[in-house]
Order: structure tokens, then C-alpha cells, then sequence
């Protein structure tokens, strides 16, 4: 079944319109937009995913457990999969990710598999950091990937970017 014809709900965060789809196999896609109409009602198949984003925007949450099912190419599956292993607070390097994955020279086809993850948030992309500490491309603007990183590890500091 295609994503457009699944259930689907806008819900308003601290970073703009986030647009949940998905069904009873699981959330398929989660992305953000500055712009769309938010949804009233919510889907009884995605209650559950609209609740753990809110907790985690309150910062009542640092993980996900709700169902996903996110297409994508097996590597990219791989990708994302190793995504999910970065801890809460923490960020590693598209090299880091690469070596994870056993594989030195994959680090385009890593980082290419990294800017097409379905989940946003929930599949952390954001902890994903240039090799010298930079931040560097985030689909949803780097301004998004300095929120969330700031958001996951608060500290006294002005900034961390």
C-alpha cells in the first residue's frame, strides 16, 4: 500500500507541522514541514506515535517503542537500523557509521541512506555529525538538527554549535 493512502495526522510541534502515516503494520513515515493544516482527531493507528513524539518534545521521553515500518532498500534498512543504536544525547560521525556497518568506503552511500530515513526523530539522523564535530545536511535544516541535538543534551553552555 502506498503512503498516501494510509491514515496520516499533522501534529503541531516546537519545530513546525510534523505529518505522521502509517497503519496497523506500523509508522511508516514521520516528517516535518513548516507548513500544512493540523488534524483535530487522530487515527486510533497512530495514537500511539503522536503520544511519544508529544512526551518526547516535553521531554518525558528518550526512546521510541511504538511499531515502525519504514520501506526502504535492504542497506538502507541497515542504516537506519544502526541509527537506532546511537544513545539519546549522544552523536557520532558518518565515518563512525560507516566503520559500524563494516565498510570504510560507504560512507556516501551511508550518509545518502542517513538523508532518506522516513522517521524523523524517531530514527535518529539528527545525532549524525560531520567527522570534525560539524553539524552537516539535515533534510529538515540544520537549524531542526541544532534544536534536537540541544534538546537531547541540555547543558549550561550557550550553544553547542
Amino acid at each position: 500500500m502506498k503512503t498516501n493512502e494510509l491514515p496520516f495526522v499533522n501534529i503541531q510541534t516546537p519545530l513546525g507541522i510534523a505529518k505522521i502515516i502509517g497503519d496497523e503494520n506500523g509508522i511508516s513515515v514521520i516528517s516535518i514541514s513548516d507548513e500544512g493544516k493540523i488534524n483535530t482527531e487522530i487515527p486510533a493507528v497512530l495514537q500511539e506515535a503522536v503520544s511519544q513524539l508529544q512526551e518526547y518534545f516535553e521531554g518525558k521521553r528518550i526512546n521510541f517503542d511504538f511499531k515502525m515500518n519504514p520501506a526502504g532498500t535492504e542497506f538502507q534498512q541497515k542504516v537506519w537500523t544502526a541509527l537506532l543504536e546511537i544513545p539519546f544525547g549522544k552523536t557520532c560521525s558518518y565515518m563512525d557509521l560507516s566503520k559500524k556497518l563494516g565498510d570504510v568506503k560507504a560512507i556516501r552511500a551511508v550518509a545518502s541512506a542517513n538523508g532518506k530515513n522516513p522517521l524523523w526523530i524517531v530514527v535518529p539522523c539528527h545525532r549524525v555529525i560531520g567527522t570534525d564535530g560539524s553539524l552537516t545536511g539535515y533534510a529538515g535544516g540544520l537549524w531542526r538538527k541544532k534544536w534536537l541535538l540541544e534538546h537531547e543534551n541540555p547543558s549550561s553552555q550557550q550553544s553547542l554549535f
